[in-house]
């Protein structure tokens, strides 16, 4: 996958767990964990918009691309 998902990172970077983030964003920690490991084929701008917020980030600082060879 050409897409890198880099929600642990951040989330580390601003102490915030699991669980506090799913409360703040307002989606599951299941649906939360599966964006965090990356076992995701989308995500919803909405979604991604509230988890932005949430952490003070930019859509860049969570996704990163990757060129496969």
């Amino acid at each position: 996958m050409a897409i890198i998902l880099r929600l642990d990172r951040v989330m580390a970077d601003r102490k915030m767990s699991l669980n506090a983030l799913a409360e703040k964003v307002g989606i599951a920690n299941v649906n939360l964990s599966k964006i965090k490991t990356g076992k995701i084929s989308a995500i919803r701008f909405s979604t991604l918009e509230a988890i932005c917020a949430a952490l003070d980030c930019q859509p860049g600082d969570i996704l990163e691309y990757k060129k496969e060879e």
